[in-house]
């Protein structure tokens, strides 16, 4: 018995460590907001906190099993009384209206009432309230006396209520003052075993300017939704710490950047990682009232940078991952009416961001907003109205251009620059169901099955443009197309004929696109195949008034239009290809597949070359091919080259969401030069030469 008795105890003493262990709390800021004093219509009423219930609706961003509440002081003179505390789910976050069931009342040590000293910040005691991130949360305070300076966020961009009385358990306020400013709020932490942060220190961009009340719609709102759509990323909370007007070096509204860091970035618990996004303001206010001299330019671009410098090597020494956001244009902008030299101070700062090695990694927000005809502006449609702020769409661009992959808990790659996300390709065959000569003994469906073989393989998504008028002349054709379906390949337009357009009339051109029309829809089944690919209407430059009417015909069609800006020439070989299978000329196919794999890898680096030369980064690809017999040899080859180049395979609609294609997916739009060639030669740059082609006239005649 004393043994089964001794067996028990050194049970126990190994079961109990290891239910304390599971019950231990892992405390991680879900949601945080950047701290100042209000000035001017910024600041309440005394008469609105004295005596009064402030109640204010925020939405966290991380799920928890119980959370808990810091209350904050920091600018206050005095110390300042919270006679009573509470916090609920909110029942509408566009009113002051909780869940009275999930009513909890927020306790401090034990008591009810808390004095917070001047200066400081209060936690209250752990809730027990399981909360979903993405929940609204009503905080309600009772405020004995009006705070002896206040603590507050101007930028709330929410409905804050206030009410006479002690009202923190009222399940209503009816008849509340309301405001769209946070006080004496500073943050909330949730208990969720596992789970990590991200703080975005920002000025008005990312503080939301233009965003209206109860909406939610920053870009680190944004940014919070693609997060927890992905495994990767769900169990990560968003910081915002932006605040309007903000500066990296100097005050102004707010404290500067680098003297709110330690609290905002390396207080909040669970922070693993940091995303700047700071500089414009610095920029603009050196010259608004007057002009600056040189000296004065370097100056500041060297102060910025070493600000920059100053949060990096801090971050990197709490083991945060710090992410650099480069600054975006603001050429349009009537507050600062930037000039030249303003624009070259941003160029550096930009630069010394970009230079790898300084950030942890780089998401170059200036790149996706910027107009790519005027990249001094930001893109039409992203724009607010004011040059400056992003509309928005525009905010909804930025949390896309951000890589889940950087946030990625797994990424712990410290003080080094992790490289950026992999160039994109989007794979399109024009002339469906068939293009060219066959080898004798070779069926069009096939050269498609060995086409959608590879792709699928690949993972690959592609794109075929429908040629109607090729059916009649591709045996098996229908099959084609039918295969091509049944693999979940779309179809698209590309014009009854293939005809010029300088060879067809309006009507005649508008009848080629309807009797693809009916074609299309008999295959597809519904308007996903409203994409045209019309790479000859350059040939009607001639007339821009005509090339102007059918953009106009295809915009009200609600076309959207599939430009092409990678190419290889893959149709040059299809009929010296059949010519040397029928002769069986080993040695001149050989010859062939070698220049063809060859030409296609150069051609790759030469079109990434030629974006790098005009954007500075990589455009998503769109890659025109056909369906030809040495297509469907040497397609597994071909993809996997992609691969290795570090190419990832997207959509035709996921490449052309890039800036690039703006003006190409509206029609309605003025259209830009042709493809990236067209573009370097309208800005007077070189066109790197192609590849040579075989001479396809000596093989095998």
């Amino acid at each position: 018995m004393r043994m089964v008795r001794a067996l028990w105890a050194i049970i126990l003493l190994c079961v109990v460590p290891i239910a304390q262990a599971q019950e231990r709390s892992h405390w991680v800021a879900g949601w945080a907001t950047a701290l100042m004093v209000p000035t001017n219509e910024n600041i309440a009423a005394d008469a609105d906190l004295t005596d009064a219930t402030l109640r204010q609706v925020v939405r966290i961003t991380l799920g928890g099993r119980q959370l808990r509440v810091r209350l904050s002081n920091v600018f206050g003179n005095a110390p300042l009384t919270i006679g009573a505390a509470s916090i609920a789910r909110s029942a509408n976050n566009a009113s002051a209206k909780i869940d009275p069931a999930s009513l909890k009342r927020l306790t401090f040590n034990g008591e009810a009432r808390v004095v917070i000293p001047a200066g400081a910040e209060y936690w209250s005691d752990p809730v027990a309230l399981p909360v979903e991130a993405g929940a609204d949360l009503t905080i309600s305070l009772y405020l004995p006396k009006a705070p002896d300076r206040q603590t507050s966020h101007p930028g709330a961009r929410a409905h804050s209520y206030f009410a006479k009385g002690d009202q923190a358990g009222a399940a209503d306020l009816p008849g509340a003052k309301t405001g769209t400013r946070w006080y004496l709020l500073g943050g909330i932490e949730v208990d969720a075993p596992g789970a990590s942060a991200v703080v975005i220190l920002g000025d008005s961009i990312t503080d939301g300017y233009g965003v209206q009340p109860n909406t939610n719609l920053r870009w680190p709102d944004a940014l919070m939704l693609r997060m927890r759509a992905d495994p990767a990323t769900r169990n990560m909370a968003v910081l915002n710490a932006g605040i309007g007007g903000n500066r990296l070096r100097l005050d102004g509204a707010g404290p500067n950047a680098l003297a709110r860091f330690e609290r905002e970035v390396l207080s909040p618990p669970g922070v693993t990682h940091l995303i700047v996004i700071e500089g414009i303001n610095d920029l603009g206010t050196l010259t608004r009232e007057a002009p600056a001299t040189p000296e004065q330019h370097a100056a500041l671009v060297k102060e910025m940078i070493g600000t920059l410098q100053q949060i990096v090597t801090r971050a990197r020494a709490r083991g945060i991952k710090v992410i650099g956001g480069t600054i975006m244009p603001d050429g349009a902008s009537p507050f600062y009416h930037p000039d030249a030299a303003n624009e070259a101070d941003r160029a550096a700062v930009n630069a010394w961001i970009r230079t790898p090695g300084n950030f942890d990694a780089v998401v170059d927000f200036d790149a996706v907003m910027r107009d790519p005809a005027n990249p001094l502006v930001l893109r039409a449609d992203l724009d607010s109205g004011d040059g400056l702020h992003p509309s928005m769409m525009g905010y909804q661009v930025m949390a896309e251009a951000v890589p889940l992959s950087l946030l990625s808990p797994k990424s712990k790659d410290k003080g080094r620059q992790v490289p950026p996300p992999p160039p994109a390709i989007a794979l399109t065959f024009d002339d469906m169901p068939a293009h060219g000569q066959l080898p004798v003994g070779t069926t069009w469906p096939e050269v498609a099955d060995g086409i959608i073989a590879a792709l699928k393989a690949a993972d690959a998504p592609a794109t075929g443009f429908l040629n109607g008028a090729l059916l009649a002349q591709a045996p098996g054709g229908e099959k084609v197309l039918d295969a091509w379906r049944a693999a979940g390949l779309p179809l698209a337009n590309h014009g009854w004929s293939h005809a010029n357009l300088d060879q067809l009339t309006d009507a005649q051109f508008a009848e080629e696109v309807a009797k693809n029309e009916a074609l299309l829809a008999s295959k597809m089944g519904s308007e996903d195949w409203r994409w045209f690919r019309y790479p000859f209407l350059a040939e009607a430059s001639a007339d821009p008034a005509k090339r102007a009417r059918i953009r106009k015909l295809l915009a009200d069609k609600g076309y959207k239009v599939a430009t092409v800006t990678m190419d290889f020439g893959d149709w040059a070989y299809t009929a010296p290809y059949a010519r040397c299978v029928a002769r069986q000329d080993y040695a001149a196919l050989a010859e062939m597949e070698k220049a063809w794999l060859a030409g296609a890898a150069a051609n790759a680096d030469r079109y990434r070359a030629m974006s790098r030369a005009l954007y500075g980064r990589d455009i998503p690809y769109v890659l025109l091919m056909h369906l030809g017999a040495l297509d469907a040899r040497l397609m597994p080859q071909l993809l996997e080259m992609y691969r290795k180049k570090g190419f990832r395979f997207v959509t035709l609609e996921e490449a052309s969401r890039d800036p690039y294609y703006r003006s190409e997916v509206n029609p309605a739009l003025p259209p830009r030069p042709q493809g990236l060639e067209g573009a370097l030669r309208a800005k007077g740059m070189e066109v790197p030469a192609g590849p040579t082609l075989p001479d396809f006239g000596k093989m095998c005649q």
